[in-house]
């Protein structure tokens, strides 16, 4: 037979194709309809009588079986056409072919015929055929003496209930007792019988059906044989078939109890002796996890997920205490993903029971799962980063406070840049979870192995930050959104507000982490710097981080979502983070309280309330709320920025208000403003009060959300109310409510009379104002508008304004009087004040006088101000008589002892004498102006010279008086102050100081005793005053001084020059002052005497000094100069013209002329330059300026624009061309023409059309008159 079979296979190459797929014996009787019309050219009657006949060959049947499966593959539905025309061909073809299967020995066609079997039953889709193939599969495995032969017909069920799975529930329902023979067949001793029963059993056990109905049967009798069958298996088909099985059982709970409990059970019995133990699944498992197949190891891991998804409560423990967490955590170290993923997915769930961690696999596994996370987020697989960062994420949740995960700080260092790296993810999923990953990895046991990671923690809080805050800005686009429907943007915000609450929860814990740290001295800072270095890795750092966060990324994020959604848990965890934000850096929370508040954070959280907290609704929200705001408003009051400092009293007072009100405010503000204007008791009158401290302090930052007019009356009212209750508030409260009156009234709506009463009595009540004092201009202006408070409070009330004001007052003193720098608000708005009632400015005098000396000189500084910016307001008077009653109150009450006088005192000498610089020049001193000079020269004799603060104001006053009023009132002003004997000793003992070596005052006060002295004794001398007392002067010592005149004391010079060339020009005869010599009179020359008392040496000497003085080119030392030369010829001419001439005509005033003249271009035309021209000239000095040069100057004169010229030096310009015209020395006719031109235009007339120059000048704190120093 078998070379029969050679033979025929041999000739197979050579035959015609086509012939070889008929079977040419019986061909000729078959109807051509059994010819399929399309290539290969095969008769499906040739194929019905030729696989069954013996006599032809295996490869001759294999070939044609193998062109029958090409055609049920290409044409099927020509060989169903024909053979599903006669049922009987169908079942004739089945049965053929199954014979066949049954008989053939060889493999590969065994294959081929269930192949085939399968393709002809499925698609003739006849369920005859299909029960028919049935019953011979039954009936063979029924008559089957043993298992040996089974393979063939387990196999071809098995893929025919893969092909037709309803085919499942009909092999269970009607051939029951099959599963007896399976049973057989999986205790057979062959692993591919084995693998074809448990394959088969994995199909049949797919049907939800057939599983229920065969769940007895697995009790029973299947569940212990597959099991040691699964335990047992060697090859790699029978162990992937048990797990197919396995899977397919663990789809229902009623299997996986039943298979754990048997595995609990066999773990029971394990130590125990006796007949060999079942099996346990999850040793099973185990082992092949431990297998080095990656497959089996990936089905392990699906199963054991598989048994733990329906309850990882009841079945975790089990693979726990077979150790599998720790295989599992090993595997994270492969390259393959899918174990990876599979490895993730059972550790999350095993991580779902708490034996998980008391047994420490966490500890064993967290650096694998920190490494592979590592690893994983490199790859390009999203949801192997996503069940990577879920993992972490649990472990880190559930791992218990009292085992530590992390055992070093490296591995918390790299646990933390992971983290980063998801975050950092583009995708959000892997985002997301990294995100909740890092919230839970903010715990204090977590970050406690020393050194404290800080920085890691903070660059993590950064990306989280930066991550969430990138993932808004997205969302927020145009281009993202504005094609979008409404429903699709609803999606997006709620995303987005999902990935910002995870965020908001993440940064909570790093604050609250940050206050657990607080009280661990090992986490203040990292112990291991050096001493020398920079310590930036410290707790203070990153607590002063988190509120820099805080407010950079999350006040900015919830704040915009806001914008379009408000979700209640979210701004809870919010609210949160800003409330532990105060106890983290509490050096800081009084600034950031007050930012807060100034972004309507106290709007905001009353919103929250009325919106989601009425009745029992959100109450965590209601809790969180009223805790933030308790600790904002103690933080504001706290540490006020416009009001004192409360006592610890109030601040008790004001936690018990807010502790209870708080939680019960829930309503919105139209409905607080009625509430406040009800008239309440008890615990309502607490909620009154709460409800008034938050407008206080939102009002105060400028959060002014309830309508000002509507406050306004809603404060009154609550102020009548306790008027009518008799109640007294708390100081704060009070505080409050005059506050918000001040700031919420109206220019048209002032307070009736009733109103103004019931405040008055409140005030009266309290000790002192500044309990309940606010500084703000608006409550400056509230108190000084109405006169009943004004009159009982305005001293105070602006007393505690003026001591609030900082000290940039002292900016606007420094600004010259013409100069109108810029003034704060504040300080325009109390100009407003004054200007509307002047009468204030009385206050602020009595305040210059009484205050302490910072608030007297910002007082001082803010008269001055406004005298000098509102000359057109008229005050004089007021402010001199309210002076001059302070002035006799106080001479009256420190008689003799000046100096026990107020230090503030000189301030008010300071501002009277601002006063009297305001008043125009050439008026009549009135009779208080009288009394004034008459108390201040009292004052000044009182005084000694040591009493500078008090004299120099005092003796500016004086001057002024003198030179500022008419010749009259000279002469009176004059006769009243030389009455003064005290005065006038005073001066002289001052003078005598000048050239003191010790003790000398300093040199403004001396000016001022110069310049007094000059202007007495000319007044005295040009009125013929009557001298109660005469002074003394050393003439040496004040030539002395003018030859070595003091470093830095022009302004000395030149008052002593000014007094020196009054006495020259009375020649001596003052009946006021007596120039006297010092020491022993030496003998005189003869020639010294028509000189007398003066000496002709020092004349010179004088005349020297003069010329020294004059080379410092200062403008009113050079005036001085000029005017005592002029005075010192004068006299020499009257007492010897030749010394007279002498003096002029010295070669060394005309190297000084030229010097002076050095100046620049036309510096001819400066006036003392034009008198000192024509002093010598009127003295004939040819030698001094030649007529050549004389003419320069008068061509130089003719061609300089008059119109730009002081009147001062249009005077000295006429004296000298009106010298030159009287001494003839023009010869040149048209020269004689224009110089008449020149006189015409400087007629007197001419001078008054020039604006005047200020007379009264305030040079370094000394009164200057220039004209005195001048002319």
């Amino acid at each position: 037979m078998a070379v029969r079979e050679a033979a025929a296979g041999m000739s197979l190459p050579g035959m015609d194709q086509e012939a070889a797929l008929l079977f040419e014996r019986v061909h000729y009787r078959h109807d051509p309809r059994w010819m399929l019309p399309v290539p290969p050219r095969l008769c499906l009657a040739c194929v019905l009588e030729l696989l069954p006949e013996p006599g032809v060959s295996l490869v001759r049947k294999k070939h044609v079986l193998s062109c029958f499966r090409d055609v049920l593959v290409r044409h099927a539905s020509l060989v169903v056409q024909l053979v599903a025309q006669d049922q009987r061909v169908c079942i004739h073809f089945i049965s053929m072919l199954f014979g066949l299967l049954c008989s053939v020995e060889d493999g590969n066609m065994a294959d081929l015929c269930i192949e085939v079997l399968i393709q002809f039953t499925t698609q003739l889709k006849l369920e005859q055929t299909i029960h028919c193939l049935l019953d011979e599969c039954h009936k063979e495995l029924c008559n089957m003496p043993s298992m040996r032969g089974s393979l063939a017909t387990l196999t071809l069920l098995g893929k025919l209930v893969d092909a037709i799975p309803a085919l499942a529930d009909k092999l269970v329902m009607e051939h029951r007792d099959l599963m007896e023979h399976l049973l057989r067949g999986l205790v057979y001793p062959s692993e591919g019988v084995q693998a074809s029963v448990c394959y088969l059993y994995g199909k049949l056990y797919s049907s939800p059906v057939a599983a229920e109905m065969l769940s007895g049967h697995f009790r029973e009798k299947l569940c212990p044989i597959f099991l040691s069958t699964l335990d047992g298996a060697q090859t790699k088909e029978l162990q992937i078939n048990c797990l197919g099985l396995l899977r397919q059982l663990l789809k229902y709970d009623l299997f996986v109890s039943m298979i754990m409990n048997k595995s609990a059970l066999a773990e029971s019995m394990d130590s125990v002796e006796g007949p060999p133990r079942e099996t346990s699944l999850p040793l099973v498992l185990k082992k092949l996890l431990l297998s080095r197949d990656e497959i089996l190891q990936v089905a392990s891991a699906h199963c054991i997920t598989a048994v733990l998804v329906h309850s990882p409560a009841k079945h975790a423990s089990a693979f726990i205490h077979a150790d599998i967490p720790e295989f599992l955590f090993e595997h994270l170290s492969s390259s393959s993903e899918v174990l990876i993923w599979s490895s993730y997915n059972c550790l999350i769930l095993l991580a779902e029971e708490p034996l998980f961690f008391s047994k420490c696999h966490t500890v064993y596994g967290i650096e694998s799962v920190v490494r592979s996370l590592q690893g994983s987020l490199r790859m390009n697989n999203t949801e192997l980063h996503k069940q990577g960062v879920l993992l972490f994420a649990e472990i880190l949740t559930r791992q218990p406070e009292e085992i530590k995960l992390f055992t070093s700080s490296a591995m918390c260092r790299d646990a933390g840049r992971a983290l980063q790296e998801a975050v950092n993810s583009p995708v959000l999923e892997v985002a997301m979870e990294a995100v909740k990953a890092t919230s839970a990895f903010l715990r204090k046991d977590h970050q406690s192995a020393p050194p404290v990671q800080y920085r890691e923690l903070r660059s993590l809080l950064e990306a989280m930050l930066n991550r969430c805050a990138d993932f808004s800005q997205t969302l927020l686009s145009r281009r993202s959104l504005g094609h979008a429907s409404s429903r699709d943007l609803e999606k997006a915000i709620l995303r987005r507000g999902n990935f910002l609450l995870n965020t908001l929860e993440g940064f909570r814990n790093a604050c609250r982490l940050a206050v657990e740290f607080q009280s661990e001295p090992y986490a203040q800072e990292n112990p291991f710097t050096a001493p020398s270095a920079e310590k930036e890795d410290t707790l203070e750092n990153f607590s002063e981080f988190l509120l820099s966060a805080c407010d950079s990324f999350c006040i900015p994020m919830v704040m915009r979502h806001l914008e379009q959604a408000t979700h209640p848990t979210l701004m809870e965890v919010f609210l949160s983070v800003l409330h532990s934000l105060f106890d983290i850096v509490p050096h800081m929370k009084e600034k950031f309280s007050r930012k807060l508040a100034a972004s309507s954070f106290i709007r905001l959280t009353l919103e929250l309330k009325a919106r989601f907290c009425s009745g029992l609704s959100h109450s965590a929200l209601n809790q969180m709320c009223a805790s933030f705001l308790y600790s904002l408003c103690i933080n504001l009051l706290s540490a006020p920025e416009n009001t004192g400092p409360p006592s610890q009293e109030e601040l008790s007072t004001v936690s018990e208000v807010l502790q209870h009100g708080l939680p019960q405010i829930s309503s919105r503000s139209p409905e607080s403003l009625a509430f406040l204007s009800d008239c309440q008791e008890g615990t309502a009158r607490q909620r009154q009060y709460c409800i008034l401290l938050l407008f206080y302090l939102a009002y105060i930052h400028e959060d002014r959300f309830v309508s000002e007019a509507d406050l306004f009356v809603a404060v009154q009212s609550f102020l009548l109310s306790l008027q009518d209750q008799g109640e007294h508030p708390p100081l704060v409260v009070f505080r409050a409510s005059i506050y918000l009156l001040a700031v919420c009234q109206d220019k048209d709506n002032a307070l009736d009379e009733a109103m103004v009463g019931v405040i008055r009595n409140f005030l009266e009540g309290i000790s002192d104002l500044h309990l309940i004092y606010t500084h703000h201009p608006l409550l400056l202006r509230f108190f000084l508008l109405y006169p009943e408070l004004m009159s009982r409070f305005g001293h105070r009330v602006l007393e505690l304004w003026f001591s609030w004001e900082d000290s940039s007052y002292e900016e606007l003193d420094d600004v010259p009087s013409a100069g109108h720098p810029t003034l704060p608000a504040s300080l325009g708005d109390l100009f407003h004040i004054l200007r509307s009632s002047p009468s204030i400015l009385l206050i602020l005098l009595d305040l210059i006088y009484s205050s302490p000396g910072d608030i007297a000189h910002k007082v001082l500084i803010v008269l001055r101000t406004f005298l000098r910016r509102h000359e057109d307001v008229q005050v004089g008077g007021l402010i001199r008589g309210h002076f001059l009653l302070i002035l006799q109150h106080l001479l009256v009450e420190h008689g003799t002892s000046p100096s026990e006088v107020s230090g503030n005192l000189p301030l008010l000498l300071s501002l009277l004498s601002v006063v009297q610089l305001r008043n125009e020049s050439e008026q009549e001193l009135d009779s208080m102006a009288m009394k004034l000079l008459h108390q201040v020269s009292k004052l000044c004799g009182k005084c000694s010279p040591t009493d500078m603060d008090i004299l120099q104001p005092s003796f500016n006053f004086l001057y002024w008086s003198l030179h500022q009023t008419t010749l009259g009132s000279q002469k009176r002003a004059a006769a009243v102050l030389l009455s003064s004997t005290a005065l006038i000793e005073l001066l002289e003992k001052m003078l005598a100081l000048t050239w003191a070596e010790e003790g000398s005052p300093r040199t403004t006060l001396l000016c001022s005793a110069w310049l007094l002295t000059a202007s007495f004794s000319a007044q005295q001398h040009d009125g013929s005053l009557q001298v109660h007392q005469t002074m003394s002067v050393e003439l040496d010592q004040v030539l002395k001084s003018l030859s070595f005149p003091k470093k830095n004391a022009a302004l000395l010079s030149a008052a002593i020059l000014r007094f020196l060339r009054t006495a020259l020009q009375q020649s001596f005869s003052s009946a006021l002052v007596t120039l006297v010599p010092s020491g022993a009179l030496p003998l005189q020359a003869p020639e010294d005497s028509v000189l007398a008392p003066m000496g002709t040496s020092q004349v010179l000497s004088l005349v020297i000094g003069l010329q020294n003085l004059l080379v410092q080119k200062d403008p009113l030392l050079s005036y001085a100069c000029v005017g005592c030369l002029e005075a010192l010829l004068d006299y020499l001419h009257a007492r010897s013209p030749d010394m007279a001439l002498h003096v002029a005509s010295q070669p060394w005033n005309r190297f000084l002329l030229f010097t002076l003249l050095d100046a620049g271009e036309n510096s001819f035309l400066r006036p003392e330059i034009l008198r000192l021209v024509t002093l010598f000239m009127r003295f004939q000095s040819s030698s001094i300026l030649t007529h050549e040069e004389v003419g320069l100057v008068l061509q130089g004169a003719a061609l300089a624009d008059l119109s730009t010229l002081s009147n001062t030096t249009l005077q000295a310009l006429r004296g000298f061309l009106l010298q030159v015209q009287s001494m003839g020395l023009l010869a040149d006719h048209n020269m004689a023409q224009t110089l008449q031109a020149s006189l015409e235009g400087l007629s007197p007339k001419a001078f008054s059309a020039q604006p005047p120059l200020q007379d009264m000048l305030c040079l370094g704190g000394v009164a200057i008159s220039l004209s005195h120093i001048r002319d």
